[in-house]
């Protein structure tokens, strides 16, 4: 028993941080149509500036507040110069743009930082564990991680359903051509959500650094399943990007710990059953 429930709080973990990068991703392409490829890097940048700061300041709280800024002007400075001439081009001309992104952030990280894997150390107060049920202990941190993800998540539906600028969003996402009707200025809002969506991975990059250690495309594996995600939970939909990320979290975990002879097509297949039984996703709005 104590097994089982240290793997669902993995699931329930892992998939509450692969719904920081999933949301973020799911966000972008519903409000402004652009695949982006580079969601992964974005998460490995944050990873790399927890390791960083960490190194630099010797404490990880000091990474969490960089990762977000740095993701913020990084979003927006990616929007304006990059991204805003590739609204309205071919899906090919996205893809081909991300990946070059890719490759140059690839590229910048291995002259900066080297080639190395590195690790970042646990915060001292978390670095314990704590009681769950009966004798059974479970790693404060991963708790921590857990709790967060969750108050993101919170500030994110009651941002996105009960503010304005959250009116605006899901606006821009199911209606852009009234956007502008309204005379809101688009160009700001897809600005907006870009600049949090880029956010939202390097802060879940800095979070992840002391579970995963920092690597080399590192990113790559969470782009991928964050892909899962979207498609399993409706592109667009933050709400299905939360239930979504949540049972991909589950399946993988449990895949791996009691099916590991499957663990590495536990989520294919379900993406494959959720194509072929709802295309636009289990928690899309109809």
């Amino acid at each position: 028993m104590s097994g089982l429930v240290a793997q669902i709080l993995n699931g329930v973990q892992y998939g509450l941080l692969l719904f920081l990068i999933s949301s973020g991703l799911t966000l972008i392409f519903g409000v402004m149509g652009v695949i982006n490829l580079a969601h992964g890097s974005l998460f490995m940048i944050g990873a790399y500036v927890a390791f960083v700061v960490t190194g630099a300041t010797g404490s990880l709280w000091w990474s969490l507040p960089v990762a977000i800024l740095a993701g913020l002007a990084l979003g927006a400075a990616l929007e304006r110069a990059l991204f805003r001439h590739f609204y309205h081009r071919e899906h090919l001309d996205q893809v081909l743009l991300t990946f070059a992104l890719i490759l140059l952030f690839e590229e910048g990280r291995s002259m900066l930082l080297g080639n190395d894997f590195h690790s970042v150390a646990v915060p001292a107060a978390l670095d314990v564990s704590v009681p769950v049920i009966g004798g059974f202990s479970y790693s404060a941190y991963r708790l921590a991680v857990l709790v967060a993800c969750l108050l993101i998540a919170g500030a994110m539906f009651l941002a996105i359903e009960r503010t304005r600028v959250g009116s605006a969003i899901r606006a821009a996402a199911e209606k852009p051509e009234m956007v502008n009707l309204l005379g809101l200025d688009a160009r700001r809002i897809h600005m907006l959500v870009f600049a949090v969506g880029t956010a939202l991975a390097t802060l879940a990059g800095a979070l992840a650094a002391p579970l995963h250690s920092v690597y080399p495309n590192m990113g790559n594996g969470f782009l991928i399943i964050s892909f899962v995600v979207v498609v399993v939970g409706g592109v667009g939909s933050v709400a299905g990007a939360f239930w979504g990320a949540l049972l991909i979290g589950l399946v993988d975990t449990l895949a791996k710990a009691y099916l590991p002879f499957a663990s590495g097509l536990a989520v294919y297949v379900l993406m494959a059953a959720v194509l072929l039984w709802r295309p636009t996703g289990l928690f899309a709005r109809a």
